[in-house]
């Protein structure tokens, strides 16, 4: 038996941001991050709303991006004793997924962070409060998928949680906070909604139900995303609503070792004065995994009907699937992303000496392997790698060489 979960409610189009007029309750507890969403008046907006619904509301205000397991522990403190019948987080995915984990802390006290990342191991929610979100990027689509990422800095390690209790009741998908997304913010979000929807199609738990939005997305985000990146707001629109099908489909297909990967070497080079971006690292291995999984037999089908839906011509499946690893890959380019972590800058752009020093990433190289694995997200990749493999292919994208493996 299989379980497609989507949120009860999605409201989506331009002005669906007043809907939040019509919840009922008594009080909202509005999480949100840095400065963006009050500065261009969806923060005030959304107060307004609420409190024309006859709510009392309180901020959480300043989530930081790739938010901490600290972080979570303070706004649950605030959520205790404000005691919220409605939680309604807006911005990137960073303040929905830690508010996600508010809520959990919130509704258990007694719940560790250790047992929040069990996958699937959550309690019942909603005996105190439901969920609102309401994203103002293109990519995470965290607003409908059953997933968080939290951070816990003293090991420089991102952990996914993983449960159908943290959907969120409703999911407001308005372009119009799409619009204030700088460039790079575009480009990065846009890569991880294409590794989403990439991940779900070759997932080994893909479904009739997930394939459809999987590969609609891809299409869409492949006419979308680089004239989303160079001003189209028509085009930033429809991104909006693409990464949100992306999400849908990963939520319920789950995802693959692009994203093990990615949070496995996001924070952990923190200490010489940068992250890898997390849309960045899902674009720059990508292609690597690609190449990795097609050795399996049924992923290189799979990828090569991907390769199909695009267009992209080819007359066999390795053909095809060569010639969707050289799109990804100018795709990046376009988008101004490094194609590997040694060209990764600590401004995120290319550069000919990125900020990750050789030494250092092989020092860390085995511990960053063992963790991929023990990722989430390596469960439902269609090839299962073993720590020498996963060495391999994470020095593949270190150094952009040929995976043959």
């Amino acid at each position: 038996m299989a379980r497609f979960t989507l949120p009860r409610d999605l409201y989506h189009g331009k002005g669906s941001l007043e809907v939040l007029k019509t919840l009922e309750g008594k009080k909202a507890i509005v999480c949100v991050g840095g400065g963006s969403m009050k500065k261009f008046g969806f923060l005030d907006k959304v107060v307004s709303y609420l409190q024309e619904a006859g709510m009392e509301v309180e901020l959480f205000e300043g989530i930081e991006p790739d938010p901490s397991v600290d972080t979570v522990m303070r706004g649950a403190e605030a959520m205790a004793k404000f005691q919220p019948d409605w939680i309604v987080a807006m911005g990137g995915g960073s303040p929905i997924d830690a508010a996600k984990a508010m809520w959990v802390k919130y509704e258990y006290p007694e719940f560790t962070f250790d047992q929040m990342i069990v996958p699937f191991g959550l309690p019942k929610l909603r005996t105190k409060a439901h969920f609102v979100a309401i994203p103002s990027t293109s990519g995470t689509a965290t607003e409908v998928t059953a997933f968080a990422v939290i951070t816990d800095y003293e090991k420089g390690i991102k952990y996914p949680m993983a449960d159908f209790e943290i959907t969120p009741d409703i999911a407001i998908v308005d372009p119009d906070l799409a619009e204030t997304m700088p460039k790079k913010l575009v480009a990065h979000t846009g890569m991880d909604a294409m590794t989403h929807a990439i991940e779900a199609y070759v997932s080994t738990a893909n479904c009739n139900y997930t394939d459809g939005l999987a590969l609609h997305s891809i299409k869409m985000i492949q006419s979308d995303l680089v004239d989303s990146y160079n001003g189209d707001m028509d085009k930033r629109a429809s991104m909006h609503d693409a990464q949100c099908l992306a999400g849908m489909a990963f939520s319920n297909a789950l995802l693959g070792i692009v994203h093990s990967m990615a949070h496995k070497t996001g924070a952990i080079f923190e200490d010489f004065g940068a992250h890898i971006i997390h849309g960045a690292a899902n674009a720059m291995y990508l292609p690597k995994v690609i190449a990795y999984n097609a050795k399996n037999e049924e992923a290189a089908k799979r990828y090569a009907v991907i390769a199909d839906y695009m267009n992209l011509g080819g007359s066999s499946v390795e053909e095809k699937v060569q010639l969707l690893i050289a799109y990804l890959r100018k795709m990046n380019d376009d988008l101004n992303i490094p194609q590997c972590i040694k060209n990764y800058g600590a401004d995120s752009y290319p550069c000919e000496q990125g900020f990750v020093p050789e030494a250092v990433f092989l020092e860390r190289l085995p511990e960053i392997a063992k963790n991929a694995i023990a990722d989430a997200c390596t469960g439902s990749n269609p090839r299962q790698p073993n720590q020498e493999e996963m060495e391999k292919l994470l020095k593949c994208c270190y150094y952009d060489t040929e995976v043959d493996f």
